[in-house]
């Protein structure tokens, strides 16, 4: 049994995908519709879509990119700035603590590296007589020590000065720290008795200022209060003289004078006419009642014509209706003479095809024409 690789699924699916595509390009091809108006613009709109999704997700996915590279490079440069801060006050440190606490003189073996340390010893001999020369007159040799056990207390006293200077010295600074947290508190509860002491006076300022802003409010409620009082006893008073003049008035009491117009007899002031009398309600009731005969005449004549001219359009209609079977008539007729003379050299062809294929016996068949156009391309 043969097992498949990768690369042969992979050529079979290569086969199968252009096998694919060539069968949908046979069918554009041979498709009369498609080949006659145009190209697909349907799968045109699905690739104008899918780009248009593309280029959205695209560009989607690089402003995040760029988002989050803005973000890291802030990142970056602030943790630079910190590591470059935290490095120089580091450093800062070692020096100063270099300087306080490990000045080169203050180092056990300062005296092995002392730039100084040949002008301060004396020299080998003084004199003839110089004591540290040996009874025998021998010069003093190298490597020899003869201060060894002065020079090792001479240390030892050193080594302890120094603990206790640098003992002293760090009493002195813890000394200093305390003193300093002591002004810090001393100063931190002035200041705290400072806030306090503010704080009392804004809350008394603004109980002043509530206090005054109440009355304030108070003396304007009542000042409203009064003043709408006048306005309510001053609009009772116009009321009652409105109502008084109205009941003693020409309008109320129907005087007919009051509706007299001065541009004449004809002309009322609408404002003051109380209506019309009989007679005059008489005459407007007969100018309607011939109003409405006349228009009942009217809808009497347009129905009338309306009746003529639906009786014209339905002769119009039976008319065409004629005409057009008429027409109908001589298209079968047309189409039967077409059909016969189309059967006459459909028999013409198959004959001619007849004779042609006893003279011929090389003649193509069916078989050799549908080979061709088979394939897309």
């Amino acid at each position: 049994m043969e097992v498949a690789m990768p690369k042969d699924l992979q050529k079979e699916a290569s086969l199968a995908k252009r096998r694919y595509m060539d069968l949908c390009r046979q069918g554009r091809v041979f498709d009369a519709r498609n080949r006659t108006i145009g190209g697909d613009t349907q799968a045109w709109d699905v690739q104008v879509r899918d780009q248009k999704i593309k280029e959205v997700t695209d560009k989607a996915r690089h402003e995040a990119f760029a988002a989050e590279m803005k973000h890291n490079d802030k990142v970056m440069c602030i943790m630079h700035d910190r590591e470059q801060r935290h490095r120089k006050q580091l450093c800062r440190a070692i020096n100063d603590f270099q300087q306080s606490f490990q000045k080169p003189e203050t180092r056990r073996e300062f005296d092995l590296s002392d730039p100084l340390a040949l002008k301060k010893e004396l020299p080998a001999r003084v004199s003839d007589n110089d004591m540290r020369n040996t009874i025998s007159g021998m010069q003093k040799f190298m490597g020899e020590d003869l201060n060894f056990q002065e020079r090792k207390r001479f240390q030892k006293e050193q080594n302890r000065e120094w603990f206790l200077q640098q003992h002293g010295e760090w009493e002195r600074a813890q000394a200093d720290h305390k003193l300093a947290e002591y002004h810090h508190t001393q100063v931190r509860l002035k200041f705290d008795e400072a806030a306090r002491d503010l704080e009392k006076l804004e809350s008394s300022t603004r109980k002043e200022v509530c206090r005054a802003v109440k009355a304030f409010n108070r003396n304007q409620v009542v000042e409203l209060a009064e003043r709408k009082r006048q306005e309510k006893q001053q609009e009772q008073e116009e009321n009652m003289s409105e109502i008084t003049n109205l009941l003693q008035g020409n309008f109320l009491s129907e005087n007919p004078q009051q509706a007299a117009s001065s541009f004449g007899p004809r002309h009322v002031v609408l404002d003051h006419w109380k209506g019309m009398n009989r007679e005059q309600l008489e005459e407007i009731w007969f100018t309607q009642k011939q109003q409405i005969q006349e228009k009942l005449r009217l809808q009497e004549e347009e129905r009338q014509h309306s009746m003529d001219w639906d009786l014209r359009r339905i002769q119009k209609a039976h008319a065409s209706l004629l005409q057009e079977r008429q027409q109908q008539r001589l298209l079968r007729e047309q189409r039967k003479a077409l059909d016969c003379s189309n059967l006459r050299l459909a028999r013409q062809k198959y004959l001619w095809k007849k004779q042609m294929d006893e003279a011929s016996s090389s003649q193509p068949t069916e078989d050799y024409f549908s080979q061709f156009n088979t394939r897309g391309r």
